[in-house]
């Protein structure tokens, strides 16, 4: 079903070791709005929604999967050169004592990753809405991470994944209108 081609979606700079910076992008990895929430939340979705739009949340469940690698691969570059002290002062000394540099699916905060972060009603104009808030959500967290760190490289593949968020939102918003105007003339769901 899927192809898997051995380089990432975009390519990810670190201009300079920042463990501090590593603990917030964290929370794109496990965190609620995350990436991983996002591809598990719209493959999910694909089993209650109208055939035109499985497609859709497929191709962008899946490109958020690759967006997650992107996270982690930031993650390991922002901390490969870092010393114990500076992983501690930056509150991921936990972290690397019980895991050394593996990833682990937890927020900026050290909570684990929930499934309870997935919204999925079951209702195709629910679900997207909650898809759209998602994206939305994960916008506005790329451009506050952007504004958190001074290193370009590391700005430019945040504003990469900014971006696709946007245009997320916007296949989302397409996708709701495409079902109501499907369902507005069958006479089976009333706008």
């Amino acid at each position: 079903m899927w192809l898997y081609e051995k380089k990432l979606q975009y390519p990810v700079k670190v201009g300079k070791c920042d463990p501090m910076m590593a603990r917030y992008l964290i929370e794109q990895y496990g965190g609620a709005d995350g990436e991983l929430s996002a591809a598990l939340r719209y493959l999910n979705q694909r089993y209650s929604i109208p055939d035109k739009v499985i497609g859709l949340l497929t191709d962008i469940g899946t490109e958020e999967f690759g967006h997650l690698e992107m996270i982690a691969t930031m993650v390991y570059k922002l901390t490969k050169d870092a010393t114990p002290r500076q992983l501690m002062e930056a509150g991921l000394g936990e972290n690397f004592v019980n895991h050394d540099n593996g990833m682990m699916y937890v927020n900026a905060s050290g909570v684990p990753w929930t499934a309870a972060y997935i919204g999925t009603k079951g209702d195709p104009i629910a679900d997207l809405y909650e898809d759209i808030a998602a994206e939305e959500k994960a916008r506005a967290t790329y451009q506050w991470l952007i504004d958190m760190t001074d290193d370009v490289d590391l700005q430019d593949g945040l504003k990469f994944l900014r971006e696709r968020e946007i245009v997320h939102s916007l296949r989302f918003r397409e996708a709701v209108e495409m079902i109501k105007s499907d369902w507005g003339t069958k006479k089976v769901f009333k706008v």
